[in-house]
């Protein structure tokens, strides 16, 4: 009886699923049809991005939700062990925008890589449907690795490039970009929270072949959308010169064989920590070498950008622990009522989606007044909030007991201290980048955020990986201590940034910014 029931909540679920991805199909085919070249204040191609990363977003997080049960429950790997290829996965998934966005800048334009990244995508979360029987014995575990590899090398086309064409359908002026920055990013959650939710449940209880499966079909989903809002676009993101086919399908074999490299890159973590570092070196190099070459305010300019980036690692670092170590410890350690853990990683998605316009119109309104704090001092603030998150959910466990289950109020304080500093940091980050960056290094400077984001969730999976101890299995108290820990170091860090904010922001010269065409320095 119990299988039959689970088979008519499985039928529940994708009536569910198939009601939304209708929904918002009809909405975007909607708009895109409109003859207006603007919709309710915007662009329509904002709309149309929107709607392209929402189930983009649907089908990665919801894959997220449950990758560290996955790892655990399946193929068995040990707590410590599985947060850390938990960690390497997230970090590459950040740190091939780099090469993404590098290919878009110099040939294949960014809304052709954004296509070839999403047929990448979609592949890799078909692949993730491919249970096998478990264990690290089961050959199937390479179709897995596989999986991830599609994922990663497609989210690195994907990613930078479709945040940097929000950028392209705004002059540098526009008063209207970083409001652009916050509804595209309430996109990327809304999709968050339904793949999350949707996803989640299916795979934590009917398979994980039907939660994988349902990712899969959210990422088709976005590239229809995609396709289908084109004209929306008005030319943005195309390539920067004629491109030939020759080239073009070069490109998309590099695309592949990247694909090869990464499937076995994933297995070994401890290369990847080399890799991060090596290249964090180069790239750090390349863009000190172009940032020397130009004037004075744009070069400036480049030392904000390089300042900003740098706070990345430490607050992704905590930030992700989301995924890993707190997905766990809410499984486990939380009373949590019978709701699968998987679906608590929709807390923060959903804060998000309430708290955004407030945010956006919080900047607005202070932005009016001459108080809008600068993208550096919410950089601080974004810290104390991450810093503070970890400290109340030490502090709430540790009042009612080790031994004790943790009230799940202190998940949910968590999450929101956690998503109101991720609303500091994320979407003015974003912005920063695409409004500072010399129109010819774009996409490499949103791929360089990226590339530090990926730094951060490197850091997660150590983080993850210490609150296992030596056995390799996390332990509540363990946990706690290590949180405590990097929640202070946290705060220390806030002050820091706050106390410099002011010299950072003059080097932004905003009151100089133009709207022209850069030329590359020679």
């Amino acid at each position: 009886m119990k299988d039959v029931a689970l088979w008519q909540e499985a039928d529940w679920i994708t009536a569910i699923s198939v009601v939304v991805l209708a929904v918002f199909l009809a909405i975007g085919a909607k708009v895109a049809v409109q003859k207006e070249p603007e919709f309710a204040g915007h662009p329509k191609g904002l709309y149309m991005l929107f709607f392209a990363e929402m189930w983009e977003r649907f089908s990665y997080y919801g894959m997220r939700a449950l990758l560290i049960f996955y790892l655990t429950k399946h193929w068995l790997f040990s707590d410590g062990k599985a947060n850390l290829i938990y960690g390497a996965y997230t970090s590459l998934v950040y740190i091939t925008p780099v090469l993404g966005g590098y290919l878009a800048d110099r040939y294949l334009g960014q809304r052709k890589a954004v296509l070839f990244g999403g047929l990448l995508l979609a592949a890799g979360h078909t692949l993730m449907a491919v249970e096998g029987v478990g264990g690290q014995n089961d050959p199937t575990i390479n179709v897995f690795w596989a999986a991830l590899a599609f994922i990663i090398v497609g989210s690195g086309f994907l990613k930078a490039n479709i945040s940097v064409m929000v950028g392209q359908l705004y002059k540098l002026t526009d008063v209207r970009r970083d409001g652009a920055y916050t509804i595209f990013y309430m996109g990327i959650n809304l999709g968050a929270a339904i793949g999350t939710i949707l996803v989640g449940y299916l795979g934590e209880t009917i398979g994980w072949g039907y939660g994988f499966g349902l990712a899969g079909i959210g990422m088709l989903a976005g590239l229809v959308v995609f396709v289908l809002g084109k004209k929306a676009l008005n030319g943005a993101g195309e390539a920067p010169r004629p491109l030939s086919k020759g080239l073009e399908y070069g490109l998309y074999a590099i695309g592949f064989g990247a694909v090869a490299v990464i499937w076995a890159l994933v297995q070994y973590q401890s290369v990847i920590q080399s890799l991060l570092v090596v290249s964090g070196i180069g790239l750090l190099g390349y863009v000190l070498y172009e940032t020397f070459k130009l004037d004075k305010e744009p070069r400036e300019r480049m030392f904000a950008i390089l300042f900003l980036i740098s706070l990345n690692p430490l607050f992704w670092g905590l930030f992700e622990q989301a995924g890993g170590s707190m997905s766990l410890f809410t499984d486990r350690y939380v009373d949590r009522g019978g709701v699968p853990a998987s679906i608590f990683q929709s807390i923060n998605p959903i804060y998000i989606i309430i708290l955004a316009p407030l945010f956006a119109g919080l900047w607005q309104w202070l932005g009016r007044e001459g108080k809008e704090p600068s993208a550096p001092a919410k950089f601080g603030l974004a810290l104390a909030q991450m810093g503070l998150a970890n400290l109340v959910l030490v502090w709430g466990a540790q009042a009612f007991g080790i031994a004790a289950m943790t009230p799940v109020i202190f998940v949910f304080l968590y999450y929101l201290l956690a998503t109101t500093g991720e609303l500091c940091l994320s979407p003015v980050g974003l912005s920063a980048m695409n409004r500072l960056a010399p129109s010819y290094l774009a996409s490499l400077i949103m791929g360089a955020w990226f590339y530090m984001t990926a730094v951060g969730n490197f850091v997660a999976g150590k983080i993850g990986e210490a609150t296992g101890g030596h056995g390799g299995e996390m332990s509540k108290e363990k946990l706690l201590e290590i949180y405590e820990m990097f929640g202070w170091i946290s705060i220390g860090a806030a002050v820091v940034v706050l106390l410099l904010s002011r010299v950072v922001k003059g080097w932004m010269h905003l009151d100089t910014l133009e709207d022209r065409v850069e030329a590359k320095a020679e």
